[in-house]
């Protein structure tokens, strides 16, 4: 039944109305919005409503936008859900255990309120360069909490240099997943040019745009260190049942933050030095492919955090245990309202608005750089999705590029201008802007202010030093 559902709702994306498609996606984005800032409705009903607007307004049909709402959601939750659940225990467990503490007095030991904004940059695209960005955060959030309370610095100073290292990352260097797919598009690309490239080009963005924006943010959205977050620590006790005061040094505190990080980009070098081991069926190739699932590599930082962190303060097993409950029950909403923001994706993407929207570019005679930037950044505002922004763009793109020849180089800087498109104004149909929004206690407009607005600083700051890069690098 669910593949008659779904051929049908593919047969509908085609024969649409791309006008009527086009207002009604309009029209949804207006319901949302009044929904959740004029309404007060839950961001997770709201998302809902809006997506049964697009997909019944365009003529998709009721059980058509049922289902693929459905779909989404499942198929959301099951990536990023389970990132997410990982990611809050192993931050619990962080800050139980007091690791957490001994990283932020480490670098506040260290730094000053003016040269935190650069550190809390580099941390992000340190994190940033072989994790999810999804992983990253949920990873750095206690750490950003803690530090904005302990320094006594507005939360954006600290906030958006973070997100700003981690998104840029994730936007324009292998091994993030976006990249790759765009290079898996074209003949001649080159995961090592294109690192080669990303690096300086995500390095130099991160720390222009991440530390100066944060103090324009920190004045427009005023806020400090969202009250309903819990950074209390559980009262740590050893295994005679006395207090805890001792902290795990700092070294093993930042190890267990970065052995998923270290586990991703393993198996990410594996797969570019040796491509062909890699896809074999050799027990070394399956083990570093095993590990380097995103779950597995935070399972495994779960595990390891428990054991090494439990051991080095003398904490007993069911405490440290105790924090992985604790960690689940606050994230429940954010789970929700983020399955929400993939199954509405998942409604505007199979109504076909992505497909309507490279079409309508496809024929522009504009350089290919900004051409590509174009149609990504269009793609992402429609859906809401940055991997389905790079795809699209780099499959309308294959085609041209082999056809011109486009030397590996070139290709490169084109991989990263889709990248820097395809994260170009988060909004209301992305995962990513409630997951924002709910992990600082954002109001939907602040969110905007902020998160939104760095978006789309590092999406243009990108694509105006691809444009540069692309002066001194042939096409042809």
């Amino acid at each position: 039944m669910n593949t008659i559902l779904m051929a049908e709702a593919t047969t509908a994306a085609v024969q649409l109305n791309s006008t009527q498609l086009g207002l009604s996606v309009v029209a949804s984005i207006v319901v949302l919005i009044l929904l959740v800032t004029v309404a007060k409705l839950h961001p997770f009903v709201s998302l809902l409503i809006s997506a049964l607007v697009v997909g019944i307004g365009s003529g998709y049909g009721p059980v058509a936008t049922v289902t693929s709402f459905s779909d989404t959601f499942g198929s959301t939750m099951a990536s990023v859900g389970i990132l997410v659940g990982l990611g809050a225990m192993l931050g619990r467990v962080l800050m139980d255990t007091g690791a957490a503490d001994s990283i932020v007095d480490t670098l506040l030991a260290k730094s000053t309120p003016k040269t935190i904004p650069w550190i809390m940059a580099l941390i992000g695209a340190l994190i940033g360069l072989p994790m999810f960005f999804e992983v990253g955060l949920v990873v750095l959030v206690p750490v950003i909490i803690l530090i904005t309370r302990r320094s006594g610095l507005p939360l954006m100073r600290v906030a958006i240099p973070t997100l700003a290292g981690l998104s840029v990352m994730h936007a324009c260097m292998p091994p993030q997943p976006g990249p790759l797919a765009a290079l898996s598009c074209f003949e001649n690309g080159s995961v090592g040019v294109t690192m080669m490239f990303g690096l300086p080009i995500a390095v130099i963005t991160a720390a222009l745009v991440g530390p100066l924006f944060s103090t324009i943010a920190a004045k427009w959205v005023p806020v400090g260190a969202p009250a309903n977050f819990d950074t209390a620590s559980a009262t740590r006790l050893d295994a005679d049942g006395n207090p805890i005061t001792a902290k795990p040094p700092f070294a093993l505190s930042v190890l267990c933050i970065l052995v998923p990080a270290i586990l991703m980009l393993g198996n990410a070098i594996f797969e570019i030095v040796a491509p062909d081991q890699a896809n074999s069926d050799a027990v070394y190739a399956q083990v570093f492919a095993f590990f380097g699932k995103p779950a597995i590599a935070l399972a495994t930082a779960v595990l390891f955090a428990m054991i090494v962190l439990g051991r080095a303060t003398h904490m007993t097993w069911k405490t440290v245990n105790d924090s992985l409950k604790a960690a689940l029950p606050p994230i429940a909403g954010i789970l929700l309202i983020v399955g929400a923001g993939g199954g509405y994706k998942g409604v505007l993407v199979d109504t076909g608005i992505g497909d309507i929207i490279g079409k309508f570019v496809e024929s522009s005679s504009i350089s290919i750089f900004l051409l590509a930037w174009l149609i990504a950044a269009f793609v992402r505002v429609a859906t809401g999705s940055a991997t389905v922004a790079i795809i699209t763009t780099a499959g309308i793109l294959g085609p041209v590029v082999e056809q011109m020849g486009v030397t590996t180089p070139a290709i490169a800087l084109l991989v990263i201008a889709i990248g820097a498109g395809s994260v170009f104004l988060s909004h209301v149909n992305d995962a990513g802007f409630w997951l924002i929004k709910e992990y600082f206690g954002l109001e939907v407009g602040e969110t905007f202010k902020t998160w939104t607005v760095l978006e789309c600083l590092l999406s243009v700051v990108v694509l105006a030093l691809v444009m540069v890069c692309s002066i001194f690098v042939p096409l042809v």
